[in-house]
């Protein structure tokens, strides 16, 4: 890789976050999903939901950046702009993906079915492809260099999740697999406490509900297989101190 940094920026959307009524958690999150890829965030703005100021610091960044991320403003109501916004910035029109229309179609078919403000969610840049979105059926989208991602944090995370490993110039991610039969709540701070104990890795937690019981599957991800297997090695730890049963290589 000749030693070059890859970059990346990233543009929070929303009037909820410029006037304090949301605190923003994103920034915090991509910088640390980005580090694992071996990517830098190199810079980041916040912008209200006005279609100029999205256009120009949409631009402005991705013409500067290996990699231009957006958070916010892709939901079903109609101040939710970001989609025409970042349309108009790169000169494509806006489409319904068919796609995104029958994975809505699926998500809603027992949830009172798509509505025309449900279908907005299916909207995106003519040309782009969608990022899996598990919590809420409604997928992020990429463009390019552009990805356009939810505002709400944990929607945020398992969309960077389907990204994982995906991004050129990063490293090649390195994962290793535990499971226990717990359910993701009791541990949520031991797995933020062991994550924070070691820079550089990622830990993605995949709970499930299987013969009648609670459990999860905890992926370790990292650029180093040295750091991926000493995080493991202290998340099991942590887990056998918990009381828990442990299986390496997952359930």
């Amino acid at each position: 890789m000749n030693g070059r940094v890859w970059t990346a920026a990233l543009v929070v959307i929303g009037d909820e976050i410029l006037s304090g009524r949301t605190q923003d958690k994103n920034v915090a999150q991509l910088a640390s999903w980005l580090n694992v890829q071996g990517i830098r965030l190199g810079e980041v703005r916040i912008v209200p939901d006005v279609e100029g100021a999205i256009v120009e610091a949409v631009n402005a960044l991705r013409a500067r950046n290996d990699y231009l991320f957006t958070t916010g403003g892709i939901g079903p109501t109609h101040d939710d702009i970001t989609v025409d916004a970042i349309a108009a910035a790169l000169g494509v029109p806006v489409i319904v993906h068919p796609e995104a229309r029958a994975v809505l179609e699926r998500y809603y078919e027992t949830r009172g079915g798509l509505t025309d403000a449900r279908l907005r969610m299916a909207r995106v840049p003519e040309g782009a492809d969608l990022i899996p979105n598990r919590m809420s059926g409604a997928p992020g989208i990429r463009w390019g260099n552009v990805f356009i991602l939810a505002g709400v944090p944990h929607i945020t995370a398992g969309m960077l999740d389907a990204l994982t490993g995906t991004l050129e110039g990063g490293l090649p991610v390195l994962s290793r697999t535990v499971g226990a039969w717990v359910a993701e709540s009791e541990i949520a701070d031991l797995l933020g406490d062991i994550e924070r104990a070691h820079e550089g890795v990622a830990i993605g937690s995949y709970p499930f509900f299987r013969d009648g019981r609670t459990g999860a599957n905890f992926v370790v991800r990292a650029t180093g297989q040295e750091l991926v297997d000493r995080c493991v090695t202290a998340l099991i730890d942590a887990l056998h101190a918990a009381g828990h049963d442990v299986i390496d290589g997952g359930i």
